[in-house]
């Protein structure tokens, strides 16, 4: 195999293992004002609080996926950063503008002691999550099916040329699996009321998101798909009516395990059909960039593949890790009264 397909393959693996495990910390961002009301407003505060506490210990980790995916780009395909970059300039910075604002709202939210100042952080990280999980979904779904890429490998289009009906529903569909995701993860690590609350919530976006991903991924692999992508596509739906089944029957252990296969197989079978191109052009097929044009050296590929060879286990076995440690289910009775105090 060339190194180019290969790591390829590896920045394949890298975006499909970020949006898998930075896809429910959206979902729960996103899902603040819905399962985080409460009876009054200590009781709004508590299940809020408890709601952030169930990826307090993850969401930071879980973008690394994202900074070594881009850097693993820079590197290994630089002239595919550079046209994804620039021709994707806004949505991109609107998307590092919303995490950046989202960070702050889990860093700052519990710094101050009026409701006012929390209410705003929240809906910093509401917006936060809410804005990557569609922008991700319209930039995907843009790049697998092609964009305005001329001779000299520059995008020609604007941000309106990406917001297309086929860019629109790739954004409803990762903001609804997102939601779905991060619904059934809030089931597995709480209990009570608010597990009730997530387990029933999950089935209603569940259903949207069969949907809006039945029209999606057959739409792209009627574009662009090969018997790969058709098959990881046919993989993901199957897995997003077992996660269902299982929510119904209370079973969110292999309800999230469903949810994240989900997830895995939907972002595979984009880059599936995508392969071999990297990004390819609407205006002339020759004018596309591919896993060969794309490329970096020879050399640099080998050196980037020690590395990854070396250090890729450790930062596995590490955040492993961390999921091991923060496995068990909380509830709001592990939120102190006084934090609860306006």
């Amino acid at each position: 195999m060339e190194l180019s397909t290969l790591w390829f393959i590896l920045i394949a693996v890298l975006w499909v293992g970020y949006f898998a495990l930075e896809g429910f910390d959206f979902g729960v961002g996103m899902l603040l004002p819905f399962l985080g009301k409460g009876e009054d407003a200590a009781d709004t505060e508590k299940r809020r609080r408890l709601l952030l506490n169930t990826i307090g210990p993850h969401w930071d980790g879980n973008e690394v996926w994202l900074l070594t995916a881009g850097g693993a780009m820079f590197a290994a395909f630089p002239h595919w950063y550079a046209t994804l970059f620039s021709g994707f300039y806004l949505p991109l910075l609107l998307i590092l503008v919303a995490l950046i604002v989202r960070n702050l709202g889990f860093e700052f939210r519990s710094k101050g002691s009026t409701g006012q100042w929390r209410r705003n952080w929240d809906l910093a990280i509401i917006i936060g999550s809410f804005l990557p999980a569609v922008l991700w979904g319209v930039a995907f779904a843009n790049i697998v099916n092609g964009t305005p890429i001329d001779e000299y490998l520059e995008y020609t289009g604007n941000l309106f040329t990406l917001l297309n009906p086929l860019g629109l529903i790739g954004g409803l569909t990762t903001m609804c699996l997102f939601l779905t995701h991060g619904a059934i993860f809030v089931s597995l690590k709480t209990d009570g009321p608010i597990r009730a609350d997530a387990r029933a919530l999950a089935t209603r976006t569940g259903l949207a998101t069969a949907i809006l991903a039945v029209v999606f991924l057959g739409w792209t692999s009627m574009n662009t798909g090969n018997a790969a992508s058709w098959a990881l596509a046919a993989l993901a739906a199957v897995s997003l009516v077992a996660a269902l089944g299982f929510n119904l029957r209370g079973r969110e252990g292999a309800a999230f395990t469903g949810t994240m296969a989900t997830t895995l197989f939907a972002v595979a079978s984009l880059f599936a059909a995508l392969f071999p191109d990297v990004m390819p052009s609407t205006l002339d097929p020759g004018w596309s960039l591919t896993v060969a044009n794309a490329s970096s050296s020879h050399y640099t590929l080998v050196i980037m593949t020690w590395t990854a060879a070396i250090f890729v286990p450790v930062v596995l076995a590490y955040q492993g890790w961390t999921y091991w440690v923060f496995r068990r289910r909380l509830t709001v009775a592990h939120i102190p009264d006084h934090a609860a105090m306006y």
